[in-house]
């Protein structure tokens, strides 16, 4: 990719290329979509890591460790009628 967009020619003719494709009164509207998605994204991430921020302070609140995965369960083996 280092190689394609090296050039500036190259940028202006990409960027050409995408108003003649999709239209000058579609791109606002397309941008404006595009920064909602990023806008949402960063707000879940961000929720994500406060999640796992509180999630360890209840731990040390608790002073206990984190019970490790359980990998397998174990089945009683049912009664034979």
């Amino acid at each position: 990719m280092g190689q394609i967009f090296s050039h500036p020619a190259t940028i202006i003719v990409v960027i050409l290329l995408i108003v003649l494709l999709f239209g000058a009164p579609k791109l606002p509207g397309m941008a404006r979509s595009l920064g909602q998605s990023m806008r949402i994204f960063k707000s879940e991430v961000e929720g994500m890591k406060s999640d796992g921020k509180e999630a360890k302070k209840m731990v040390k609140a608790r002073k206990m460790k984190p019970s490790p995965p359980r990998l397998w369960t174990t089945v009683s083996p049912t009664p034979s009628s």
